[in-house]
């Protein structure tokens, strides 16, 4: 009896690989698209801030804002930066959540090629 529990023709190899996709693909595919829309608004705030900056710095310099008591630093980094970090995070989060919405569509796990006996 204990040789036939080890013996490799007893066990039915093929019945998880049928039924994993469909038990364990939802909860997974979950998570993949919140860490992918994480990472988005991670990157689009930091990228958002960058230009931010820039585009306050073009402020200045294009409407000559006043530099007294650093007027126009303070313009740059509690105005512009705060703005480009907040519509960067999140059009980041929204782009990355879309892309990993599209690639949970297709289907990346393909079905095991069968053999042609004969």
């Amino acid at each position: 009896m204990t040789a036939r529990l080890i013996f490799p023709a007893t066990l039915n190899l093929t019945a998880p690989a049928a039924t994993h996709h469909k038990a364990f693909s939802g909860t997974e595919e979950h998570m993949k698209i919140a860490l992918l829309a994480l990472l988005g608004l991670a990157l689009g705030a930091l990228g958002g801030a960058a230009l931010g900056i820039g585009a306050g710095l073009a402020w200045v310099e294009i409407f000559k804002t006043t530099s007294f008591e650093g007027y126009n630093g303070m313009l740059v980094f509690f105005t512009f930066m705060p703005l480009g970090a907040a519509i960067g995070g999140i059009g980041g989060a929204l782009l990355f959540g879309v892309i990993a919405i599209k690639d949970a569509e297709i289907a990346i796990e393909r079905e095991p090629v069968r053999r042609r006996e004969g």
